[in-house]
């Protein structure tokens, strides 16, 4: 039973980076110097999947809260600040993304508002991973920081490096979802974006080397992992062959299958610890009971409906929009 729910947790987080990731990318674009007209049609390519997209945040707090209950408790010690700014950011994009399409003189603030939201959301997801890849302080299961114990310049890095990655998904959801001038932007910025990131991941494992994280060890016991690198760099080459010949399809597929390569490389090193290095998958999930009452119900019906819902979605939105075709 813990096995499920620790993969129903790697899906669903995996889930929500590849998701609201093209729409955080597409807000973190959007403050970008852009006509109305390619701003609109930016909306336009998010419009019918956003809010359903950060729904998966919701199903990641839930299942840690349900069936980890010392994870959240802990990782919410850490990062009560990085939390609400994210939260913030989010509820800021929401309000901006409907209120700009509502008004005439002012919406330039609610521009700056969904572009800025998405961009301080996205840091702060980033500052939190880059922090908990270097190592919480943590003593006997507690967190032990202080307010500002995961603030390192590892972390910011981190954040930035996230916005780069959220980015380059959201132009290539451009490319994929839209046409003319709009894709041809965004296809301009992949080549920029993509180097951004390289040279982020160089600087992120060569900092693993000179600092010696715990966590470089795991890839030298799991000579393993660097399969997942290998399938990056596999896709990469495929990104840059599909620029090259202006293919509008794999591109976004591409970066999504480095998305996941990243992610299975941090899975697969942090486990079976929950909060590297500290807490282990066991120490940290509910008793069985509890976690048998919740597959009833969340497990069998709500999360299985939650993936045909995305799932109809994306087959009724499928293809590319034109001018006319979405409205917010």
């Amino acid at each position: 039973m813990v096995t499920f729910w620790v993969a129903l947790l790697a899906i669903s987080i995996l889930i929500y980076l590849l998701l609201d990731g093209f729409d955080l990318g597409v807000g973190i674009l959007f403050v970008l110097p852009n006509s109305e007209v390619r701003r609109q049609a930016m909306l336009g390519a998010i419009a019918p999947f956003w809010d359903g997209n950060e729904t998966w945040l919701v199903v990641t707090g839930v299942v840690l809260w349900g069936a980890f209950p010392v994870v959240y408790a802990t990782v919410l010690s850490a990062f009560y600040i990085p939390v609400i700014f994210m939260l913030l950011g989010l509820i800021l994009r929401g309000v901006a993304f409907e209120f700009r399409a509502k008004s005439q003189h002012s919406r330039w603030i609610w521009d700056l508002g969904f572009g800025g939201g998405s961009l301080v959301a996205t840091f702060m997801q980033g500052v939190m991973v880059g922090a908990l890849v270097q190592g919480l302080p943590i003593i006997d299961g507690q967190y032990a920081g202080g307010v500002f114990g995961w603030l390192s310049g590892f972390s910011i890095l981190c954040g930035v490096g996230l916005c780069l990655g959220y980015a380059l998904l959201g132009a290539c959801w451009l490319v994929r979802k839209r046409g003319g001038a709009v894709r041809d932007l965004a296809r301009s910025q992949i080549p920029v974006l993509a180097t951004g990131v390289l040279l982020f991941l160089i600087f992120v494992f060569s900092h693993a080397l000179l600092q010696h994280l715990p966590i470089l060890h795991r890839w030298i016991e799991r000579p393993y992992l660097f399969v997942f690198p290998a399938i990056g760099a596999g896709a990469a080459c495929v990104l840059a062959s599909s620029i090259l010949r202006h293919d509008d399809y794999w591109p976004f597929h591409m970066v999504s299958l480095i998305f996941i390569s990243a992610f299975g490389t941090l899975a697969l090193s942090f486990w079976p610890y929950m909060v590297p290095f500290a807490i282990t998958i066991d120490e940290a999930a509910a008793p069985h009971a509890s976690l048998a009452f919740m597959f009833w119900g969340a497990g069998l019906f709500i999360f299985p409906l939650m993936l045909l819902y995305v799932a109809i979605g994306f087959r009724v939105f499928r293809g590319k929009f034109d001018s006319e075709s979405v409205r917010y």
